[in-house]
């Protein structure tokens, strides 16, 4: 029986059960399995611009602004509401993502991702030097917000911060996939294969393209300020260059042409990474290492496209099975 195609378009609804059930089985994976959602959230950001054939070395920067944000406004009000402080981290990180793209959409491949690099430092050497607004190192406390105007404890607090961190990443993988399937998706992809046509049909590239830029720098924000909620701190390490690396890294393990690959990426990337610095803490990075040098020798497309590659063959078995019968029984 062929496998269905809805199937084959995104990921298994046998996943979805699987990251709805698994926390309630082995409570221990609900903290890494938090971490993967909001990184294949920010992920899934830097996978809408490598649509467009660009690569951003310095997306951390709008995963540490919208993390910050949401530890200043939670500073501020003493908690405040989950909401609130979710909405004000992702319009902080589109707010600085229209003045930094205004500028860097003008360049195109390398000198995109430096830019990107270099204005993400900055803003991690202010989030270093300016102590006394930032806590430096040291970083700042995120207090525990408020669900619904209801103060719950810890372990309830973090169950609900979960499941709806779930939603919201099955909702972002929709509308990415909508965002990237209309008109101005379809624009943004043709930066990458044609921008002169793009010209020609007197569309501006870089005004697409900044449309792009904005859109990931949200998602890249939305997962910041879920991770700085989960893990009750933020520090200078959210804007580091390597943070954006490993956005990157889990990008082309998963899959930089598929949305689903952002999470499929996240999901490995912390399971070995949990593991590996579990039972091989001098080699974890060397194991990491190891695994995206597979996937890139055996599996360019990433682990959506293996997985697609396997389907398609299982398609392919069920197609010749009739004709099989056929010739068996005439022979």
């Amino acid at each position: 029986m062929p496998f269905p195609n809805a199937v084959k378009r995104g990921i298994p609804l046998a996943l979805v059960v699987a990251l709805i059930v698994l926390p309630v089985i082995d409570p221990t994976s609900q903290v890494m399995l938090m971490l993967a959602l909001a990184k294949g959230l920010a992920v899934l950001g830097v996978i809408v611009l490598l649509q467009a054939g660009q690569v951003s070395f310095g997306h951390a920067l709008y995963f540490a602004v919208a993390a910050y944000t949401a530890a200043f406004v939670g500073k501020a009000t003493g908690g405040g509401e989950i909401i609130v402080t979710l909405l004000a981290g992702v319009l902080a990180a589109a707010v600085v993502s229209v003045v930094v793209g205004i500028f860097v959409v003008r360049y195109r491949h390398i000198f995109f991702g430096m830019l990107n690099l270099a204005v993400s430092m900055i803003f991690f050497s202010f989030l270093e030097k300016f102590y006394f607004i930032t806590g430096g190192s040291d970083g700042l406390s995120v207090a525990r917000p408020t669900v619904l105007g209801l103060s719950l404890e810890r372990g309830a607090f973090e169950g609900v911060l979960y499941y709806g961190t779930l939603g919201l990443s099955l909702v972002a993988l929709f509308l990415t996939h909508r965002f990237l399937s209309s008109p101005i998706g379809q624009m943004l992809r043709a930066i990458k294969t044609n921008e002169v046509r793009l010209e020609y049909l007197g569309v501006s590239p870089r005004s697409v393209l900044l449309v792009g830029y904005v859109v990931s720098a949200v998602l890249c924000g939305l997962g910041g300020a879920l991770m700085a909620t989960a893990q009750g701190i933020v520090t200078p390490e959210y804007a580091w260059w390597i943070r954006s690396g490993e956005f990157v890294f889990i990008a082309i393990l998963g899959g930089a042409g598929s949305v689903s690959g952002a999470f499929a990426g996240a999901f490995v990337y912390e399971a070995v990474k949990t593991y590996a610095a579990a039972f091989a803490a001098d080699i974890w990075q060397m194991i990491l290492g190891t695994v995206l040098l597979l996937v890139i020798l055996f599996a360019p497309t990433g682990l959506v496209g293996l997985y697609r590659s396997a389907v398609t063959r299982g398609d392919d078995i069920d197609a010749g099975a009739p004709d099989r019968r056929k010739r068996e029984a005439v022979s």
